[in-house]
């Protein structure tokens, strides 16, 4: 049998709100009185229970975060940002993979807020109008982080990824490219559709280049898809000469195809990236990359949550972090 705050009392011979204090560490009780209790609680073994504290305080100190894929570095490393943070606050994470799935998401997202968090971090490909519903209604704060809201309805955690397409794309053209490559995932994602691409046509059309159709590919978000892209790719008479790959996957997958067929990266073909994930400095040549901050995007959207969960002023709810550029061997 669990050992019960009624067990404490008992061997402590003190009252179970005498111990409720101890525990919640109220500091109306006699030092004498909360040693004793203290005393008891380790020797006996005994644990808090949770629910029943938070059912009092009408808070649980736990925080739900919901992810398309926690295998993707980028996910990963986001949610680390977040995990970091709520320890620091004293948050527990409820941390769910939605599969990219938007039933999915909206499940998740009912069990979230059935279980009581305190507050909730969602990301997304895209919101669809069922999971935007259930936050609406939601009595809790909620914050999107690396996910986009057309609709400016929830506190948002981004950086400016169409104008770090932009960046991208003007450094190939500086560089005498006229027929650059954006190789995508796809483009049903927001960040894809309205930030990445409009970036890219945004740079080709400054640097003068003309918007070819057939130079955007939009493929799975994965190696395995980005090396056969580049099957296709090969066989263009008019061959072109750089690329702009939409993640750290995309561009190792175009990396080995091209390697593997005896054409060189610089020499042959620039490569530039985007996330910055560790497989850009693993491979060889290292890759340029847009340097997006993941870490800092999941640490920043919880310190924001934290600040909502308590009511505290936010001057800002929608909040745009730097980027950078790491530059390496796959561009000259």
């Amino acid at each position: 049998m669990a050992v019960t705050i009624y067990d404490v009392a008992r061997e402590a011979n003190v009252s179970m709100a005498t111990v409720s204090r101890v525990v919640n560490d109220n500091q109306n009780v006699k030092p004498s009185t909360r040693k004793k209790v203290l005393e008891c609680i380790e020797r006996l073994g005994y644990r808090p229970n949770a629910v029943a504290r938070g059912l009092a305080s009408k808070k649980t100190t736990t925080i739900g975060v919901i992810v398309p894929d926690i295998s993707n570095s980028f996910y990963a490393e986001l949610s680390r940002g977040i995990a970091d943070v709520a320890t620091m606050y004293e948050y527990n994470i409820i941390l769910s993979n939605s599969d990219k799935r938007a039933d999915r998401e909206v499940e998740l997202l009912v069990d979230h807020f059935g279980k009581q968090v305190d507050g909730l971090i969602f990301m997304s490909d895209s919101i669809s109008e069922e999971a935007r519903k259930e936050m609406s209604i939601a009595s809790v704060p909620v914050v999107l982080a690396g996910t986009l809201d057309q609709q400016s309805q929830f506190a948002t955690v981004n950086i400016d990824y169409e104008e770090a397409a932009y960046e991208a794309v003007k450094l190939l053209a500086s560089n005498g490219h006229k027929r650059i490559i954006f190789v995508t995932g796809t483009l049903t994602k927001d960040i894809n559709r309205e930030c990445k691409k409009v970036g890219y046509e945004r740079a080709l059309k400054d640097a003068g280049i003309e918007l070819d159709d057939e130079l955007v590919f939009e493929i799975d978000n994965t190696y395995d898809s980005a090396y056969e892209s580049w099957k296709q790719i090969r066989t263009f008479s008019d061959r072109p000469t750089a690329i702009f790959a939409g993640n750290d996957d995309i561009a190792v997958g175009l990396l080995n195809g091209i390697r593997d067929d005896g054409l060189l990266v610089p020499d042959d073909f620039e490569i530039i990236c985007f996330e910055h994930s560790n497989i850009t400095r693993i491979v060889r040549p290292q890759l340029t990359t847009v340097a997006v901050p993941l870490y800092d995007l999941g640490a920043v959207a919880m310190r924001l949550l934290t600040k909502l969960m308590s009511d505290e002023e936010v001057e800002e709810h929608k909040v745009i972090l730097p980027f950078r550029f790491e530059k390496r061997d796959s561009v000259k």
